[in-house]
């Protein structure tokens, strides 16, 4: 199959409809968790209006700036690699050809990004699955109940990483064989 992509001078069709469908999935996610952000900023506010202005505190108020904070890193990461905002030692990288850059993006996505995200979900279920179990809260009181829900993010965002780092390698393995991709922002 790679063969034959070198002779067109587009990436396959099925490659970009791929990469398409799964940077719009993350696309949505991305955006959806960015009013996440705003949320967060007002519950924040209120809560330290009402701690320094009213010597009044919730825990539960407390707690849902935890949880919110956690789904914004966690659903947004996917978003994140699309957008190619991930921390990298760029002071090589950046200075390297384009097609040198895509090696190191395959390789990357290959031997880190997929198994890191499998041990992730595949250590995480027992977990998630233990806390839905027994329907697991806060253990403060006034907490948040329902932390299980939470914890059943953690598998299901690192999911829509491992299909970004999917889209990610399509698009690379494109740009090493010198084929163009419909992604004006692959490498």
């Amino acid at each position: 199959m790679l063969p034959a992509m070198t002779q067109s001078k587009h990436c396959p069709k099925t490659f970009n409809t791929i990469i398409e469908c799964i940077d719009s999935v993350n696309e949505f996610v991305g955006k959806a968790v960015s009013w996440l952000t705003f949320l967060l900023v007002i519950f924040v506010t209120i809560d330290v209006i009402m701690r320094y202005g009213f010597n009044i505190s919730f825990v539960a108020l407390e707690e849902l700036h935890w949880h919110l904070y956690a789904l914004i890193f966690l659903l947004g990461a996917g978003y994140t690699l699309k957008q190619n905002g991930h921390v990298r030692v760029d002071v090589i990288y950046q200075r390297l050809p384009r097609r040198a850059r895509a090696l190191i993006n395959v390789l990357g996505t290959l031997f880190f990004l997929f198994p890191g995200c499998y041990l992730v979900i595949k250590t995480s279920i027992p977990f998630v699955k233990a806390s839905w179990m027994m329907h697991e809260g806060s253990p403060d009181p006034g907490g948040l109940p329902a932390r299980y829900l939470l914890k059943a993010v953690i598998p299901i965002s690192f999911a829509f990483l491992a299909l970004q780092g999917v889209s990610m390698l399509l698009t690379n393995i494109c740009v090493l064989f010198g084929l163009d991709t419909k992604r004006k922002d692959e490498v």
